[in-house]
């Protein structure tokens, strides 16, 4: 079993969202594995960081669970997630090694992306989309 933390960051009605380079491919929020004796919330301010240039300002957990079928690019199937609600400041940078793009997205514009697949599972379990 993989560690992973995920931020939701909402901003005028809309949603920051990567397209990932890598597997699994699809639009998702910032997230990724907590590293060997890393905190969740030193992995997300790590994550945020690497992967939109923002810092974090102030978390709150939404969603803590396992998730089975949960493929990553390591081959793992089961994931235990913190899922994060993320107030954030900066400015938006796209990692370019790790996304094909990153921008905000309302709720309507996600149900017509082709999403990460635990993204899709976390945006329908906030009954957001």
């Amino acid at each position: 079993m993989h560690f992973s933390v995920g931020a939701l960051i909402q901003k005028n009605g809309k949603y920051l969202l990567i397209d990932r380079a890598s597997p699994p491919f699809g639009f998702a929020g910032v997230a990724g594995h907590i590293d060997e004796g890393e905190e969740p919330s030193e992995a997300l301010n790590r994550e945020l960081k690497e992967e939109s240039g923002l810092t974090l300002k102030h978390a709150a957990m939404l969603i803590e669970e396992e998730v089975d079928g949960n493929v990553c690019s390591k081959g793992t199937t089961i994931h235990y997630w913190y899922v994060y609600g993320c107030e954030v400041t900066g400015t938006v940078k796209r990692n370019l090694r790790e996304t094909k793009s990153i921008g905000w997205y309302s709720a309507e514009e996600i149900k017509k992306l082709k999403l990460e697949p635990i993204w899709q599972y976390w945006f329908k379990k906030l009954q957001i989309i």
